[in-house]
Parts: C-alpha cells; sequence; structure tokens
C-alpha cells in the first residue's frame, strides 16, 4: 500500500470540514462561539448549558444523548431533558451542603450514569470538576485531591472502602463523600447517599451567570518529578470542544458516538462528556473494560457511526485478529479516530483491512484542552502523520537559543519542538499553585508543548517524541516512535517500547522492549529475527542494537507506553510518579 491513504468518506455522509484550506482562512473563534447560545440574557458561557440545556429547551429535548450500557448487559437511555433535570438536581444538591461557585468537586467511579451527572450539575453551579481515574490507589487520590482541595467526592462504596477510608483523615479539606449506591441500605457513616440526595433535590435550577474564563475543570497530569500537575481549564473551553468535535470527529447530529476514553483521562471529559452533548449527538457509554468481542458487538449492535479510541486498544484488537472482526458487520460506522500516542502506520492501514476505513490519528494533550492536529475526514492520511493543525490554531516547530528566544524553524523536514500561538479558548490556564512552573511552558507567545515533530512540505506534521524521549547515537537524532513502528509491522509483535542507553562510543545506544501477540514464543532465533527486521528497515545507524522480550509494556491508563519507566528500571534510576501507571507492571 502507499504511504497516502486516500480520502474516504463513509456512507456518503458530507464532511463538516469538506475544504481545508478555505475553511482555515475564514475561520475565527469569535464566530465558532457563535455556534453556542449562551447563557439566556448575555449571563456569560456555561459548559453544561451548552452541553444539555440549550437542546433540552427544542425539539432534541427527547433525543437520547447517552446511551449507557452496563457491565451487565443491559442498559439505559438518558435524553437531553432528562439530562438537564437531573443535572439541575446535583446542583441543587450541591446547593444543599454549602457548597459555593470555586469549591472543588471530585469523582471516583467508573463510567456509570452519576459521573457524568455530578460532571454537568458541578458545572451549573460553577464549582470545579475534577475525575479521578478509578484504577488509582489510595496515595495518588490523597495526593491530588489535597493538591486540588476537594470538597466533595462522588464515588462508589466499594472504592470508598477500599481507596478513602484509608486516607480520609488525611483528606482536611474533604467535607462530603457522597455514596452512588445499587443496595438499598443505610450510607456508612460520614458518607451521604447520592439517591437520598437527588431525591429531595429540585430539578428546577437557574445558572448564575458565568464568566467565560471562570474555572471549570481540574485535570492532573504527570511529571517527570513525581509530583502532578493539575491543568486548570475555563467555561469557555466549550468554544474549543463544541468545534473539534464538530470538525475534527466529524460529528453530525444523528451520529451514534462513542469514545471509550475513560473521563479519568482528559479525553473522557472533553470528548466523552462536553464535545459529543454540545454536538446533540448520542454517545455510547460502556462500562465495562476492554474485551475485544463486546467492543466489537457494541460497534455492531449500537449502530457505531464514529469512533474515537486509543492506539493500545486499537493494538489489542490488531493481536486478536481480522477473523473476529469479520464476524461483526459495522455498515453504519463511517469515520475512525484515534488519540492517546502517535498511532504506528501498520494501525492506520489495519483499520483499512478490519473496517474499509482508515484511522484518523489526532494530537493534543492534557494542557490544550482539544484537539490541535488532526487528519480530517475530507483529507488524505499519510499514516503515522498527526495531521494538520485545527482551524484557529497557529502550528510552528520551533528552537530556542542560548537567551531563550524562540527561533521558528521554516524548512520542511527539519526536527523542532512542536509550538503553538497560545490564545485558544481550551488553552490551560495555569498549573494549579505551581505558577513558575506554568511560565515555563511558554516564550514569546508560544505555547511549548516539550514533543518534538517535524513537518512536511504538504504541512503535515509528524511526531519524533518526547524532548527527553529523542534518543542520539552515532550523531543521529532518532525518534523512539519511528523504531517503535517498523517493529510492529513484524507479524510477531504487538507492542514495542524503545529507550537510549548510556555508550561510551556512540552515546546512546537503541533498545528495545517487545511484547509478543499470541502464537510466538520469545526465544533467540526470533530475537534475532526482530533485530535484523529493523535493521533492514531502518538502516544499521539507528536500528535496535540490543532487544528484549516482555510479557505487556507499562503504560498509563491513557495508552501512552511508559517510556521514561522503562528507562529508569533499564538503568535503575528513580521510577517517579507511578500513579497513572495502567498496572503494576
Amino acid at each position: 500500500m502507499s504511504d497516502v491513504i486516500r480520502k474516504s468518506v463513509g456512507l456518503g455522509v458530507a464532511p463538516n470540514l469538506a475544504d481545508y484550506a478555505a475553511y482555515k482562512r475564514q475561520f475565527t473563534w469569535a464566530r465558532a462561539r457563535q455556534e453556542l447560545d449562551g447563557l439566556p440574557g448575555s449571563q456569560g458561557l456555561n459548559i453544561a448549558y451548552e452541553a444539555v440545556d440549550r437542546h433540552a429547551h427544542t425539539v432534541r429535548a427527547i433525543h437520547a444523548a447517552i446511551r449507557w450500557l452496563a457491565r451487565d448487559g443491559s442498559k439505559r437511555e438518558f435524553t437531553f431533558g432528562e439530562l438537564s433535570l437531573l443535572s439541575n438536581r446535583f446542583a441543587n444538591a450541591l446547593s444543599s451542603l454549602g457548597i459555593n461557585a470555586g469549591d472543588r468537586v471530585f469523582a471516583l467511579t467508573g463510567r456509570i450514569p452519576a459521573l457524568y451527572l455530578a460532571a454537568l450539575g458541578t458545572w451549573k453551579h460553577r464549582a470545579v470538576f475534577c475525575t479521578l481515574f478509578s484504577a488509582f490507589g489510595p496515595e495518588p487520590i490523597r495526593q491530588r485531591m489535597n493538591l486540588g482541595e476537594a470538597s466533595v467526592l462522588v464515588t462508589t462504596p466499594a472504592l470508598y472502602k477500599r481507596k478513602i477510608i484509608p486516607v480520609r483523615a488525611d483528606l482536611p479539606t474533604l467535607k462530603h463523600v457522597i455514596l452512588v449506591s445499587e443496595n438499598e441500605g443505610a450510607p456508612p457513616p460520614n458518607t451521604l447517599s447520592w439517591d437520598a440526595l437527588m431525591e429531595a433535590s429540585s430539578d428546577a435550577y437557574t445558572i448564575a451567570p458565568t464568566r467565560p474564563d471562570d474555572i471549570a475543570l481540574l485535570h492532573f497530569t504527570s511529571g517527570t518529578t513525581g509530583i502532578p500537575k493539575g491543568a486548570v481549564h475555563v467555561h469557555e473551553a466549550v468554544v474549543a470542544h463544541h468545534i473539534t468535535g464538530k470538525l475534527a470527529l466529524d460529528l453530525h447530529p444523528d451520529d451514534i458516538y462513542w469514545c471509550t476514553a475513560d473521563p479519568g483521562w482528559v479525553t473522557g471529559t472533553s470528548y466523552g462528556i462536553i464535545a459529543p452533548l454540545t454536538n446533540g449527538v448520542t454517545s455510547i457509554v460502556d462500562e465495562a473494560e476492554f474485551d475485544a468481542e463486546r467492543w466489537y458487538n457494541i460497534l455492531q449492535n449500537h449502530r457505531v457511526s464514529v469512533w474515537y479510541t486509543a492506539p493500545t486498544a486499537i493494538r489489542m484488537m490488531m493481536k486478536a485478529g481480522l477473523d473476529l472482526v469479520r464476524q461483526h458487520r459495522t455498515p453504519d460506522l463511517r469515520f475512525l479516530a484515534s488519540v492517546g500516542e502517535p498511532l504506528n502506520p501498520e494501525a492506520v492501514r489495519w483499520g483499512v483491512d478490519a473496517f474499509g476505513l482508515p484511522f484518523h490519528d489526532n494530537w493534543w494533550q492534557t494542557e490544550t484542552g482539544g484537539i490541535m492536529l488532526a487528519n480530517f475526514a475530507a483529507m488524505d492520511i499519510r499514516p503515522g502523520s498527526m495531521g494538520k493543525p485545527m482551524p484557529g490554531i497557529e502550528a510552528a516547530l520551533v528552537a530556542q537559543d542560548k537567551a531563550g528566544r524562540i527561533n521558528v524553524i521554516e524548512n520542511p523536514d527539519e526536527q523542532g519542538e512542536l509550538a503553538l500561538k497560545a490564545g485558544w479558548p481550551s488553552m490551560f490556564r495555569a498549573y494549579l499553585n505551581q505558577s513558575d512552573r506554568y511560565k515555563t511552558c511558554f516564550a514569546d507567545g508560544w505555547y511549548l508543548t516539550g514533543d518534538l515533530a517535524k513537518r512536511d512540505c504538504d504541512g503535515y506534521y509528524w511526531f519524533i517524541g518526547r524532548k527527553d524521549d529523542v534518543i542520539k547515537t552515532s550523531g543521529h537524532l532518532i525518534g523512539p516512535f519511528e523504531v517503535e513502528s517498523v517493529l510492529m509491522e513484524h507479524p510477531a509483535v504487538a507492542e514495542a517500547g524503545v529507550i537510549g542507553k548510556p555508550d561510551p562510543v556512540a552515546f546512546e545506544l537503541i533498545k528495545a522492549f517487545v511484547s509478543l501477540k499470541s502464537g510466538y514464543a520469545a526465544n533467540e532465533e526470533l530475537r534475532r529475527a526482530l533485530l535484523a527486521h529493523a535493521r533492514h528497515r531502518l538502516g544499521a545507524a539507528i536500528a535496535p542494537k540490543q532487544l528484549e522480550f516482555a510479557q505487556s509494556l507499562p503504560k498509563t491508563r491513557s495508552g501512552k507506553i511508559m517510556r521514561r519507566l522503562l528507562k529508569a528500571r533499564e538503568l535503575g534510576l528513580p521510577e517517579g510518579d507511578l500513579s497513572t501507571l495502567e498496572t503494576s507492571t
């Protein structure tokens, strides 16, 4: 297959962004803002109002907003009208508890309806919402809730018992714990019942005036220092959430949309809650964890048309093989997208083999709040590329001189740090209580992403690696993603992670860690074959010199392979913050 996959718009649906260059020329954020209603009486901009209330006041009130699939196979649908009334109840419940605008409401649950209602009700009340992964242990939970000065926690009895009771005495700002329970019994001491609070609260609520720069969201992202960074986002971010959902994910009002991300990850909030609701689509929310056959059944039985998932999930589905895919029919599926880490070219092409459609990779960060670069529906795909900047986003590759001044790199295919001109609506406004750390992210009006990239002559951006991931060997700068992608082309490889190891001659040599697909045995013959394959594809100068088999590779809950952890373990260095580690690998 060639290195370009021609644009293909599934089911003949006209893409929202049909002409990239023309749309980008006429785009302004002010015009994007006009697609939203704003609070009645020009009282500002509130995420929850744009997500549900403005639909609830129209004929769309009876349209399904969320279709929740329980782990046991049962399901429940919530219309936009029902979401509006139920989130009003939670906003009133917060008011009855003495929670004020700006107070912090945390959620520690799985993907259950209460999480989504809590988010919407919190935003209506102008409090600040923060989700935590249910896989977190007590210590990272304690750390984040203290850093965020949590006033309220919504959780379940099981999670409360295992993860909150051990640290509750060390949470001085926590005033209320609300338990979501399927059981009828009285809640444990010093907790409140979700059902009782909701039943006692009115479903009438008027959102108070909300400034666009009022804080709405707090997302924690791990740092190499071991201290999580709390990225602060505001209500104005909804402008970017809405328009990027429309343009980058090509959401149309009649879509059945499935974002597989947990809301504990920024994707699960920006594109699992806000963007689909503002765009008026029906969202699938699956309580269960990944299972390939369950996922194929969801795609088939719920007639999913737009699917947004992560590279790890795609690789796991690849590992399960095409036979399983072909036991299911997905005629309604028209657009596939991926985010979390760069999507290997092989995975982009696999989408064509499996579904007749390529995966459209896109790039953004917790700090950007929304999609910044994307492969759009009407755009040819170059597998391995992050795509082109969103309309309204000015991207560049830059280098800093010794004085800290920014120099923009103009030459195609020259490496530099990916930078974005500051000022888009979903840009983070602070690292909570870490102003100096925040300031280091900006220079000369640019947000410095910490990601190294290159741009080809047609304006497509290509990820190379994090600044601290890039390997320098024998005078070459090597991005681990390039090496990992080549290793994954081998039929035996399920996942690959690459690091640089100190070397007295080459400065660094490249070592690969590989997990295998079922049916392949780790042995010396295969190790040599993989090294030879990489050497053949990459050349001896940049191919791995060492390769080690692993049962699995350490990943964050968002699916990113933790190369820094592989390197720390290899070199016997401190492992740093492990709170976002997917498993105890």
